[in-house]
Formats: structure tokens, C-alpha cells, sequence
């Protein structure tokens, strides 16, 4: 210590440890567009089950639309909405997991459900079932208008679609599961369906050409304004 009396002792600042930074989060990988595949499930097995409605295969066939029910309908278009939503997009989350659980229910219903139903109740059964989705695409096309022309005149026969081949099965009493002959509602139902697939699949189409070259390709009438489209792609 110091005899010197104007000796001021320093400061003694406490010694405070150096901030460490928190650890950087991994940046995860990004997600790709899910909604070519969505449409090509959706628009594949409604192909396949049109065909059985407008007499073009048997209606023994009609496992087999099951099966892709289950795995492309189903499942695959189920979790390509899941990643619509991881990805922001609720409009296409909500389509895709909505329909892709319309084909997994109708896969269940024929497995597991369908042996509990009376035999001359199983196409009002199952009629029930296409107006309940029916309401569900009507719902989705009022919220379609920002989306493109393609998407609005897709989801317009989608809903048409349900309720006219579910209107067949009401009045038929027997469904396509107990092996119904196709009436003529029932055909135009199926012929609908044909052009819903075709418009499905050439959404699908659309968005994986865009996606290959980075440019539209094939043309769907976007509908939302130029200026919001671009920033969102942005």
C-alpha cells in the first residue's frame, strides 16, 4: 500500500463474464412445392373411379380404386397438405388434407364399415358422405377466388360432382361398394369426374413444369394481383 496521502486507489470494477452468443439454429432444409402431387393423387383416383361410374371397367374393379385410395389419394395427398401448411399456404393445406382424407375415409368405410351398413342402404349411406364433402368443396370454392381459373373452375365441378353422383347413389339405394349398375345420373357424375380429373392433372402439370423451368409453362389464369404475386414469390 502506498504512504503517499494523495494516492487515490483505483476503482475495482467487478469483472463481469463476456456474453456468449446463443448456439446458431440449423437452417432446415427447404420444403418444395407438395401440390403437384396433391392434384395428381387427387386427379389419378378420380380417373380410376369415374371410369367405373360411366361402365368403362366393371364395377369389380372397384378395389383397386380403393387401393390407390389408400396410398396416392389418401395418404400422399394427405401429407402434401400437411406441408402446404408448414409452408404458410393454409388455402392449399386445407384443400389437400381435406381431400385427402376423403379418399382415406372412403377406403375405410369400404373395409371397415361398409358390412355394418343394410345392403339396399349402402347408396344412401355413401350419399351422405359425398354431400357432406360436397359441402366442404363448396366451401373451399368461395375461398377460391385469389388462387387462379383453373383452381375456381376445378373446385366448382368438384362440388357439382359430389352432389350429383351423391344424388345418383341416393336415389339408387344401392352404392357402387354392393355393385351397382350405372344409371344415367350416375354417368354424368362419372363424366364430370373425368373432366375434374383432366383439370387436376393439368394443374398438377402446371406446377411441375413451373417448378422445372422456373417459368409458367402451361397457363392457369392466375387470378390474384400481379404485384401481391410477386412479392409473395419473392
Amino acid at each position: 500500500m502506498s504512504t503517499d496521502p494523495s494516492f487515490q486507489p483505483a476503482e475495482i470494477k467487478p469483472i463481469r463474464p463476456e456474453p456468449v452468443a446463443p448456439p446458431a439454429m440449423a437452417t432446415g432444409v427447404a420444403w418444395g412445392n407438395s401440390a403437384p402431387l396433391a392434384l395428381a393423387g387427387f386427379g389419378v383416383t378420380s380417373f380410376m373411379l369415374a371410369l367405373i361410374y360411366i361402365n368403362a371397367f366393371p364395377v369389380a374393379a372397384t378395389p383397386v380404386v380403393f387401393a390407390v385410395a389408400l396410398m396416392f389419394g389418401g395418404l400422399a395427398q394427405f401429407i402434401a397438405g400437411i406441408i402446404q401448411l408448414r409452408m404458410g399456404n393454409v388455402f392449399g393445406g386445407m384443400l389437400f388434407g381435406g381431400f385427402g382424407a376423403f379418399w382415406l375415409s372412403l377406403w375405410a368405410f369400404a373395409e371397415f364399415f361398409a358390412k355394418s351398413v343394410p345392403v339396399t342402404q349402402i347408396g344412401r349411406t355413401e350419399a351422405l358422405f359425398l354431400f357432406a364433402f360436397g359441402i366442404f368443396a363448396t366451401m373451399m370454392f368461395l375461398a377460391s377466388f385469389r388462387t387462379s381459373i383453373v383452381v375456381v373452375t376445378a373446385l366448382a365441378l368438384l362440388a357439382a360432382t359430389l352432389f350429383v353422383v351423391g344424388a345418383a347413389l341416393y336415389t339408387a339405394s344401392l352404392g357402387v361398394i354392393a355393385g351397382i349398375a350405372s344409371s344415367g345420373l350416375l354417368k354424368t357424375g362419372g363424366w364430370m369426374a373425368v373432366v375434374l380429373a383432366a383439370l387436376a392433372l393439368y394443374l398438377a402439370l402446371a406446377e411441375v413444369c413451373e417448378a422445372s423451368y422456373g417459368r409458367e409453362i402451361l397457363p392457369v389464369g392466375h387470378l390474384e394481383k400481379p404485384r401481391r404475386r410477386a412479392l409473395k414469390e419473392a
